[in-house]
């Protein structure tokens, strides 16, 4: 029996509006570009060894009607000018050897930024805690997207965020999400 070990990685999001809440959400995934797949929810693991690529390159590997293991947030709204977001955070290690992790976060009020930053740190604190460790904050000057493990692992951040606000008489859907895919 083979391991089903994604080997690559990209992030996308996408909104959808519509009188219908179902529609809003397929609208989203068809502006994140992958309504034409089968998804599959799964937990918050970025495989060791898998390379990040950017959402074309991935895309470019899939075929319609795939199955595809995705970390989803999605957010909705039917409330007129409700500020929503969803995001995706992660945190690798310099160590590609390593796993590294996924966390989705939804929120209401926050902006695209803030949504985002607060989920790379979630990504971290909890590949941290997975691992047993203490997550220590960047030191000043070092930038945001740089913590390290109390076990002296280094970890890179980073985030995809999708906000949307709600208009009256239709449902707004924001989501993003981590497309891990299979290669044979």
């Amino acid at each position: 029996m083979s391991m089903l070990v994604p080997s690559k990685v990209f992030l996308t999001r996408g909104q959808g509006r519509h009188k219908e809440k179902l529609v809003s959400f397929e609208k989203a995934l068809r502006e994140a570009g992958i309504a034409p797949f089968n998804l599959v929810r799964v937990s918050s693991i970025y495989p060791p060894h898998a390379r990040f690529v950017s959402k074309a390159a991935g895309l470019r590997l899939l075929k319609p009607g795939q199955i595809l293991f995705v970390v989803l947030s999605e957010n909705a709204t039917d409330e007129p000018r409700r500020l929503i977001s969803a995001s995706i955070g992660m945190a690798v290690p310099d160590d590609p050897s390593h796993y590294g992790y996924l966390a989705e976060h939804s929120d209401v009020g926050k902006s695209e930024m803030e949504t985002g930053l607060h989920t790379e740190y979630l990504a971290a604190e909890m590949l941290a805690t997975k691992l047993g460790e203490n997550l220590k904050e960047p030191a000043p000057g070092k930038p945001a997207k740089s913590f390290r493990v109390s076990n002296g692992l280094s970890l890179k951040t980073r985030s995809v965020t999708q906000t949307a606000t709600g208009e009256a008489g239709l449902w707004t859907t924001a989501l993003a999400a981590a497309v891990l895919i299979l290669e044979p």
